[in-house]
C-alpha cells in the first residue's frame, strides 16, 4: 500500500488501487480468515436470492480475484467480471475467467440498457463517489434489470455492535497485518466499513440514485447486507 494512505485523509480512487494490488496475492485467504468461512456461504445466498439464471447477461463489478463472478458464471448467466487492479485480475484469470476487463465502476465499458444483472460484492464502499457509481450501474442495465450489492452493514442488537466495532478497530488491522503485512490496509477497511451508510439509509440512497423495488436481507445478524434493486420499467 501507498505510503501517502493514513488516517489523517480519505484513500483517493488511486490509492485504493495501489492498496488492493498490493494485497492481492493474500485476499482469498483473509476473506476465509477474517469471515470464518462466511463469505462463500454469503456469495452462493446472493445468488439465490437474485434468481440467477442461465443464459443471462451481467457484470460483476469490482470483481476481485472472481469469487462471485465464479458463483455466477456456474448459475449459467453470461457475466464479465469488471475490477480496475490488474493484478485482482490475473488472479481471477488464474481460477479460469476469461470475461473480465479492467475498468473503474464509475466509467463501465458497457452501452446503456445492455445487461440483466449487475453485481458487486463489497465494492461500492471503496468508489470515489457512491451516487456516481450507482447511477452508472443503472445506465447499464436493461429496464426492469437487477442490481445485487453484497456490502458490510450494521448488525442488530444490544452488546453484538460494540463486539463489532472491537473487532474492525482492534482484531481486523492485526489479523491483516499479519498475514498480508498490511496494517493499514485493513484499518481503512475497518474505518471504511464504520462510515458506510447502515441498511435503511443505503435503500433510500438506491433509490434516490433512480432504483426501484429496493429491498435488503441481512446476513450473520446485520454484519452484511444484500441490496436487490430493479431499475424501473
Amino acid at each position: 500500500m501507498s505510503r501517502c494512505v493514513t488516517l489523517h485523509r480519505m484513500p483517493t480512487s488511486e490509492d485504493i488501487r495501489r492498496m488492493f494490488g498490493a494485497i492481492a496475492w493474500r485476499y482469498d485467504t483473509l476473506n476465509r480468515v477474517l469471515s470464518l468461512g462466511t463469505d462463500r456461504a454469503w456469495r452462493r445466498r446472493t445468488c439465490d436470492l437474485l434468481a440467477v439464471s442461465p443464459g443471462e447477461l451481467g457484470a460483476d463489478l469490482c470483481c476481485g480475484t472472481g469469487d462471485l463472478t465464479l458463483e455466477l458464471t456456474g448459475r449459467g448467466a453470461h457475466v464479465v467480471g469488471v475490477d480496475f487492479s490488474p493484478q485482482m485480475l490475473r488472479l481471477a484469470s488464474g481460477k479460469g475467467l476469461r470475461r473480465l476487463a479492467e475498468a473503474d465502476c464509475l466509467r463501465l465499458p458497457f452501452p446503456d440498457g445492455c445487461l440483466d444483472l449487475a453485481t458487486v460484492a463489497f465494492g461500492v464502499r471503496n468508489l470515489a463517489s457512491l451516487d456516481a457509481g450507482l447511477r452508472e450501474i443503472l445506465r447499464v442495465l436493461r429496464p426492469g434489470g437487477r442490481a445485487g450489492i453484497l456490502e458490510f452493514a450494521r448488525p442488530s442488537g444490544r452488546l453484538f455492535p460494540h463486539i463489532y466495532r472491537g473487532y474492525l478497530r482492534w482484531v481486523l488491522p492485526a489479523v491483516g497485518a499479519a498475514v498480508s503485512r498490511r496494517r493499514e490496509a485493513y484499518r481503512y477497511l475497518g474505518t471504511s466499513i464504520q462510515a458506510f451508510p447502515d441498511q435503511p439509509r443505503m435503500k433510500g440512497i438506491l433509490r434516490e440514485a433512480g432504483f426501484d423495488r429496493v429491498t435488503h436481507t441481512d446476513f450473520a445478524r446485520g454484519i452484511a447486507a444484500l441490496y436487490i434493486a430493479h431499475r424501473p420499467g
